[in-house]
């Protein structure tokens, strides 16, 4: 039988803290947690910022021969559903990407890998 052929480890793997957005200011951005956006191995993750937070399926891609990641998502935004879609690019450590509400608003943002603190 023959193996199904492993995939290289992605380059999105863990926490990152949403630094920038365009679509609001950073005191909202920040309003209830630190803003972050999160991929796991198993192409599940999570994002929260100001009042909307989500779980997202992504998928690692190229876009312009550059490592990035597209997602669809689902959550909430003030405690109403949400749904959604994103990318973001990986270059000189940092993601840039954009995230959109169906039927709603959009914002580019910026990230970079969250600090892991030790006790």
């Amino acid at each position: 039988m023959a193996r199904k052929k492993s995939k290289p480890k992605s380059p999105f793997l863990g926490r990152w803290t949403i630094v920038s957005m365009s679509g609001w200011d950073q005191d909202y951005v920040n309003e209830e947690v630190r803003a972050f956006i999160e991929f796991e191995p198993s192409q599940w993750g999570g994002f929260h910022f100001g009042n909307v937070q989500g779980d997202i399926d992504y998928r690692d891609v190229q876009r312009e021969g550059k490592p990035a990641v597209e997602f669809s998502w689902e959550g909430n935004a003030e405690m109403d559903p949400a749904t959604g879609r994103g990318w973001a690019v990986l270059g000189d450590d940092r993601l840039k990407g954009m995230i959109f509400f169906h039927q709603g608003d959009e914002s580019d943002f910026e990230a970079e890998r969250a600090v892991v603190e030790e006790d």
